[in-house]
């Protein structure tokens, strides 16, 4: 089961189309079928891949990378880094994507098919601030290339795009990069990235966004040659709707000629919405052509479908009933999954459990169950925003009501386990085991983190705490709800067996950076010694309430 789809049942739709933190997105169609991927930045797996055959009901099919590279780095959570904006292609019978590592480059995978397998990641070109890489083959000269943008945070530059010659096999470039736009040059132009490059009329076409995540503009760029010099124009803009900031996405056409647009929309804790806009090309006097999206280069609210066949109603699944102990696709870990947290079946739901031996900041014997061999030495008890074994997904978009049931199996004082919304400050409502052996239903939260507190030691951060007053859950069970409305105010309830009862006050959830908030599943040892912090999961819902 997941969120309703975006189809409206009549031949229309509504936009946003994927109403959740699907940033960055780009599209492809190959034969009847469309494919999409976006940003995943720290979490693993990632690079999501979702298929549609009418660019409206979407459903979420596998990830292409398992693991981020280098995979020691992604050990521990780095919410806004990793995998910044990919672009989806197909050549010579492969699948790709590429993206940029704003850290250590841009990098490559392929495979035959959409569902793999997909190579291992391939560094295409080393670098500190390299972002936003998409490859053009031109089919016409049998020429590769590559475009890529800059962050300035690492590099120093921004608001340029550099294109390369590469090799056709996508294994390297042939030369040293040249800027082919620089939009300092061009008037009120800031923060050019996220280049989608394309073969279209006779001319090299470049689409790319500007002005800013929350406030930009969607562009389209112009040239007869690879390298420029290219002519832009804005093509599409908030202008009186309520969508602000619409850009960066994919162009792809239909197998009946129609073309559309697939771009994000910055929502503050819900992310980066996606919404799909109508395209058409309409001539100019140079005798070329420009495109027009949306209403005349407004995004629309409401549209008629696309002229393809017509689908069943479908969106991204949310809901969980952990089968066999397996999770679902929706998931995914804040770090690279390491040996030791494979999910558990435990009968009746999804078991998560880590063991911890000893304070992480203690060297310990690398040979000792808890020490540094041990994967979930890795936590740190004192922030949920640094453990990597948490199971995330995407907040919905849409206001919904999150349930699902915990037993706190561990037997260990200090244990505990819930559901969380993370973000820059977060929340969770769960279960923890006490000194006496008791197993109290508790409420806690964290405030927003202020610039290198992730990074200080952990007695100099914001300490978690009590949203609220703890009472016992005698048979170590409770059942956890979150309401989260529209605005992404979140009030959190439960029920440890004496009904269904509300704790603590509204928390407005807030996103990473670059990032969307995230629900989140977890179960963590105690500060001290011996095996703890088991707990199960079960029948896991998101239910839209709008």
């Amino acid at each position: 089961m997941a969120l309703p789809s975006a189809d409206l049942g009549d031949g229309t739709y509504r936009n946003p189309v994927l109403d959740a933190d699907w940033s960055d997105p780009d599209v492809l169609r190959v034969g009847d079928d469309f494919y999409l991927t976006a940003s995943s930045f720290g979490r693993a797996p990632g690079l999501p891949l979702l298929h549609s055959r009418d660019l409206v009901n979407w459903t979420l099919v596998g990830h292409a990378l398992q693991r981020l590279e280098p995979a020691a780095e992604f050990a521990r959570p780095r919410h806004d880094r990793g995998v910044w904006a990919p672009s989806l292609r197909h050549h010579d019978d492969r699948f790709w994507i590429f993206w940029g590592d704003p850290d250590h480059g841009i990098f490559q995978i392929n495979a035959p098919g959409i569902r793999g397998p997909w190579t291992p990641p391939h560094l295409v070109k080393e670098g500190k601030g390299l972002i936003d890489a998409c490859p053009l083959w031109d089919e016409e000269s049998g020429e590769a290339y590559l475009v890529h943008a800059w962050a300035k945070s690492r590099a120093g530059v921004k608001n340029r795009l550099t294109g390369h010659r590469m090799r056709p096999d996508g294994t390297g470039l042939l030369d040293e990069g040249k800027v082919i736009v620089d939009a300092d040059r061009i008037p009120g132009w800031f923060t050019l990235e996220g280049p989608k490059a394309y073969r279209h009329d006779g001319w090299f076409w470049i689409f790319a966004p500007a002005g800013g995540v929350e406030t930009g503009w969607q562009g389209a760029l112009r040239s007869r040659g690879f390298f420029g010099p290219y002519e832009e124009k804005v093509v599409l803009e908030q202008g009186n709707t309520p969508v602000n900031g619409p850009h960066q996405g994919g162009w792809v056409r239909t197998p009946t000629g129609e073309d559309w647009f697939l771009h994000f929309q910055q929502r503050g804790a819900h992310g980066r919405v996606v919404h799909l806009q109508p395209m058409r090309w309409a001539g100019d006097d140079a005798g070329g052509c420009w495109p027009v999206l949306g209403d005349a280069g407004v995004p629309v609210a409401v549209h008629r479908k696309p002229d393809l066949p017509s689908q069943p109603p479908s969106a991204p699944a949310t809901d969980d009933d952990f089968p066999g102990g397996r999770f679902g696709r929706q998931w995914q870990w804040t770090a690279n999954p390491q040996d030791g947290w494979a999910p558990q079946h435990s009968g009746d739901g999804l078991r998560l459990s880590c063991v911890r031996a000893r304070d992480p900041r203690d060297p310990g014997d690398p040979g000792d169950p808890g020490g540094p061999g041990d994967p979930c030495a890795l936590d740190d008890p004192y922030d949920l925003r640094t453990l990597p074994h948490v199971l995330t997904q995407r907040l919905p978009g849409a206001a919904a009501t999150v349930e699902v049931g915990l037993r706190l199996d561990s037997e260990e004082p200090g244990a505990r386990a819930g559901l969380a919304v993370l973000g820059d400050a977060y929340r969770w409502i769960g279960l923890r085991r006490e000194p006496d052996g008791s197993v109290r239903l508790v409420h806690r939260f964290a405030e927003p983190l202020t610039p290198g507190a992730v990074a200080a030691p952990p007695e100099q951060r914001t300490a978690e705490r009590d949203a609220a007053a703890s009472f016992e859950a005698p048979d170590s069970r409770a059942r956890l709800w979150i309401e989260i409305g529209a605005d992404a105010r979140c009030r959190f309830s439960c029920d440890v067996g004496g009904g269904r009862q509300p704790t603590g006050q509204v928390f407005a959830a807030t996103p990473w950076r670059w990032v969307g908030a995230l629900l989140g599943l977890f179960a963590l040892a105690p500060d001290g010694g011996g095996p703890a912090g088991a707990a199960t999961f079960t029948r896991f819902r998101v239910t839209a309430t709008r």
